[in-house]
């Protein structure tokens, strides 16, 4: 009896991934523990344990597949002394999953092809037996087959043992009108707003990875359905650079090396643990008040963004902030997050200062309530003890969720951060 190996779920809420690489070969023996294959979510790229012992026999999902629900079967493997029926094995997979996920249906369109599923009408038709019962059939060219009134006898079927599939039928492609989103100069779709490119312009079309289209499908919802609003504050950093390099003097014989979002982390956690208020997560008919400080910051990485999360800044020294940052940055960058890594977080903070951005406003990262944007450090006239000189500015700009947090309550900590950046010995103690 074949051991089936599935897509597992690495994370509680991957519901598919890509099957980026099989690191063995059909024929291989694999024992538990054993690396077999590299998954990747929207998050990382995974090495896939095996948990049983045996030999690979089929590899049912070829390297490079995208979109790989969890739970489908990706290969198939016998004990040693076992030789595993493929054919058998792959047709009853064929036969469980078709009702559940049928077949979708070529469809020209224009110098592309268009995936559809098969029309409700015809996945609900009711199978009609073979007059002689001896005709193996897949689900979907036996729906193919009842809704357009064929006689299956005669047809030779190319399947596993003679099975007919859908290549058998004698039927045209099934043709539909483009929606107008994708027709050339068609009208924006209402519900994504996604129109094809202008026609007569060169242009570059590359597929979405599994990341950017994770971001993108979390990010418009947090836009649509989160009601977002902004406060910005303008913070004198010089005291905290200063800070900042007596520090590092001291630390560099242990080779840690604080950075500017170290401290600020540091800051806005403790203004966090002044204001709690400010710590929260909408749920509906509850509001989640959080009992400690857990900061997801914004990585740049290949192809996108993901956000690792620092646990309990606030009860952190700056130098534990700083060894905490920089490995899951590495990490990050590596893609060699663990699940561990990036879920939670009560809050975010993402820095683009180091690009010269004077001011940013960011999409909250959902479930949270709140982030924190940084730009860039700005020298600037400001009154310094009492009298205008030149100082270091920069604009710190808070998104909040108006139906977790107030607008008294986003103030208030705004300003309590402004404090912890400008007096940045409050930070150490």
């Amino acid at each position: 009896m074949a051991i089936e190996l599935r897509m597992p779920a690495l994370s509680p809420t991957m519901e598919k991934g890509n099957l980026a690489k099989w690191l063995v070969s059909e024929g291989d023996s694999i024992k538990p523990g054993d690396l077999i294959a590299e998954i990747e979510t929207d998050k990382a790229t995974m090495e896939l344990e095996a948990v049983d012992e045996g030999r690979i026999t089929t590899l049912v999902i070829a390297a490079g597949t995208d979109d790989v629900a969890v739970g489908t079967v990706i290969a198939l493997l016998a004990a040693a002394d076992e030789r595993a029926d493929t054919a058998t094995v792959v047709q009853a997979m064929d036969e469980d999953a078709a009702p559940v996920d049928p077949e979708p249906i070529p469809v020209p369109m224009g110098e592309g092809v268009l995936l559809v599923d098969a029309p409700p009408s015809v996945s609900a038709s009711p199978r009609r037996p073979s007059p002689s019962g001896r005709l193996k059939v897949s689900p979907l060219a036996q729906r193919i087959a009842d809704a357009k009134g064929m006689d299956l006898e005669g047809i030779v079927g190319s399947g596993p043992n003679g099975r007919i599939v859908r290549a058998d039928l004698p039927v045209a492609p099934l043709v539909v009108p483009a929606p107008s989103s994708l027709r050339p100069g068609g009208a924006a779709d209402a519900g994504t707003g996604i129109v094809p490119p202008p026609a007569g312009v060169p242009v570059e079309t590359v597929k979405l990875s599994a990341m950017r289209r994770t971001i993108a499908r979390r990010l418009t919802e947090a836009k649509r359905t989160i009601p977002h609003f902004y406060l910005t504050v303008r913070c004198n950093i010089d005291p905290l650079l200063r800070l900042r390099e007596e520090l590092n003097a001291g630390l560099a014989a242990r080779g840690i090396k604080l950075s500017v979002n170290d401290l600020l982390m540091k800051a806005m956690a403790l203004a966090l643990v002044e204001v709690p208020d400010a710590n929260v997560q909408y749920g509906g008919d509850d509001l989640h008040r959080f009992g400690r400080v857990d900061i997801a910051m914004a990585v740049a990485i290949d192809g996108g963004l993901i956000t690792p999360v620092i646990r309990d800044v606030s009860a952190l020294s700056l130098s534990a902030i700083a060894q905490a940052s920089k490995g899951l940055a590495v990490k990050a960058r590596a893609g060699h997050l663990q699940p561990e890594d990036y879920q939670g977080g009560t809050a975010s903070i993402s820095n683009l200062g180091m690009f010269g951005i004077d001011e940013m406003f960011p999409v909250i990262n959902p479930p949270q309530a709140l982030i924190l944007g940084i730009g860039a450090a700005v020298e600037q006239p400001w009154k310094v003890d009492g009298e205008l000189a030149l100082a270091t500015v920069v604009a710190a700009t808070g998104s909040f969720d108006h139906r977790a947090i107030d607008g008294a309550i986003a103030a208030r900590f705004i300003a309590a951060f402004r404090t912890f950046v400008e007096t940045p010995m409050l930070v150490m103690s």
